[in-house]
């Protein structure tokens, strides 16, 4: 199968990189950057998975633009419902580009993280397939959270420590 991998960020490719492989999929991967913020924190992001995907002989298809506008337009007075938002446009960009290349599905790199809202994650993906028809590939990863941690930090990866929007950066560094 060929797969089309949305990859967040370098560390948390890890672990569902290694599984998908071990299932024999081909993959790409894929690097959104719309709602990653500020802009040397993208590239941060961006040239950690450079560098890992040149380790790993991985291709990864890399957005040209930054539009963090769109972004925080889709989320203004939604706050609080913004992942929502930030995972469908991840998610339909994603679909998109597996349309277009004749990928047989697509799946992401935030089924890895602790963190993230599966169930959502999945209900917008299978609303992706069904609209799109292009097989969205569910795969609960984080049963690897913690050989995914332990790995990027014995690659000495620049590991972020939030999601990566503007407001996931306030409720991490945010004391008040």
């Amino acid at each position: 199968m060929k797969i089309l991998l949305h990859v967040c960020c370098a560390p948390c490719s890890i672990y569902p990189i290694k599984v998908l492989k071990k299932k024999e999929m081909d993959i790409v991967g894929f690097f959104f950057r719309h709602n990653i913020h500020p802009f040397t924190e993208c590239i941060k992001r961006e040239n950690t998975l450079k560098k890992y995907a040149d380790d790993i002989d991985l291709k990864v298809i890399y957005q040209k633009d930054y539009n963090i506008e769109n972004f925080i337009q889709s989320v203004v007075f939604r706050e609080q419902k913004r992942c929502r938002s930030c995972y469908y446009a991840r998610l339909i960009a994603s679909a998109k580009i597996a349309k277009k290349g004749k990928f047989d599905g697509f799946t992401s790199t935030l089924l890895y993280s602790k963190f993230q809202n599966h169930e959502l994650i999945y209900d917008i993906g299978k609303s992706i397939e069904k609209k799109y028809g292009i097989k969205f590939i569910y795969k609960d990863f984080r049963m690897g959270w913690e050989k995914g941690i332990k790995e990027s930090k014995k690659l000495s990866m620049y590991r972020q420590q939030y999601c990566g929007c503007i407001y996931s950066e306030k409720q991490r560094y945010f004391k008040g």
